[in-house]
């Protein structure tokens, strides 16, 4: 069985649920679900890449507990995060004659979760689902906090529910088959944390960097919970985004529209956050939000990590077009998460398009 070395807990009244941090704890899965009464037939939702390593033992757990497992593997890559194959999938389940009790389990990274969720969110009008990420931006973001969907081509994460999972189980053990470039772009979510809400977080980030990149188990083990908690709190508080919860959204404005403007193929996730994080704190000292010390560390930090800094050279009329489409637009105009200090952001509309372009360009 696995090692158990940290547990979470998302408050959010009768639908709170636990995060799970350890090694191996995919041999257990099928015994946690059973406990939270679920049972019958279960879809395991995977991709081309995290399917062969992990569904066969998700299969053997869930077989285990009872369970009548079957595995659904889609493409890998943020493409396939569409309504496309969400229709795929509602194919699927309605041919294999799923009910409104049979539980599905996300198993991959971010567009996995993300889909999964949105498909248990409206199959049904809601069934229940179970998370299970296998990358650092996952378990430290998208599988927390309960936003589920599918991008459109005019915009990420158009078209989505909020729907909390029943449990998070976060096996860093995964983190062995992960990609370098995927395990450093989860480092960009990680070090957003630190900038938004907890400025001792950012300085450990910076002094274990050597032992978090070598993946450590204990370094990791924290990262994630840090993380964790983080999100959790602040998405306790403010579940549907009406207020707090969008400081979550540092790096994600101008992030999202590089990822937009690039087809979803020029930057992963966590690059592209990277790259906002650092425009958006340039922003901040044009704004007189915070002074130009902030956007050295957080730009020297994710540097040091391996992440790009620099904005890519695209069309500033279609940047600002697609940052126009975020949906923290009000009243016509986008409101940016930008930092006062490493530790505390403001969420304002405070900002001229020309200080924009500046940043952008600078």
């Amino acid at each position: 069985m696995g090692e158990l070395l940290e547990r979470v807990r998302v408050w959010l009244g009768d639908r709170s649920y636990d995060i799970e941090i350890g090694g191996g704890l995919l041999a257990s899965l099928g015994e946690k679900m059973a406990g939270l009464g679920l049972k019958g037939r279960a879809g395991i939702i995977t991709n081309t890449t995290v399917g062969p390593l992990y569904a066969a033992r998700v299969e053997s757990s869930l077989r285990a507990a009872g369970f009548d497992p079957v595995t659904i593997t889609i493409p890998d890559g943020e493409e396939y995060k569409s309504l496309f194959w969400a229709s795929h999938l509602f194919d699927r389940l309605l041919g294999m004659r799923f009910d409104r009790k049979s539980p599905l389990v996300a198993l991959g990274g971010g567009v996995i979760g993300d889909l999964t969720g949105f498909v248990a969110a409206t199959y049904m009008r809601g069934i229940p689902f179970v998370q299970v990420p296998t990358t650092l931006l996952s378990q430290v973001d998208s599988s927390v906090g309960g936003k589920t969907g599918v991008n459109h081509p005019l915009g990420k994460n158009m078209i989505g529910a909020f729907y909390q999972p029943l449990y998070v189980c976060a096996d860093l053990d995964t983190f062995d088959t992960l990609p370098r470039e995927e395990f450093l772009s989860g480092m960009g979510e990680v070090v957003k944390y630190g900038v938004i809400h907890d400025g001792e977080f950012f300085r450990y980030l910076d002094e274990n960097r050597a032992s978090i990149l070598a993946k450590d188990k204990v370094a990791l083990a924290y990262v994630v919970k840090r993380s964790c908690e983080i999100k959790a709190e602040v998405v306790g508080k403010d579940e549907r985004e009406s207020g707090l919860r969008a400081i979550l959204n540092y790096g994600h404005t101008v992030g999202h529209a590089v990822e937009a403007l690039t087809n979803f193929t020029g930057y992963r996730h966590g690059e592209a956050v990277a790259i906002g994080m650092v425009v958006a704190a340039r922003l901040a000292s044009l704004a007189g939000h915070c002074g130009p010390d902030v956007e050295a560390r957080v730009s020297k930090l994710l540097s040091d990590i391996g992440l790009p800094t620099v904005f890519p050279e695209l069309d500033p009329g279609a940047t600002l077009a697609a940052i126009g489409l975020d949906k923290k637009s009000e009243g016509g105009k986008v409101k940016f998460v930008l930092p006062k200090s490493v530790g505390e952001v403001v969420i304002t509309n405070d900002w001229t398009e020309a200080a924009l372009i500046e940043a952008l360009k600078s």
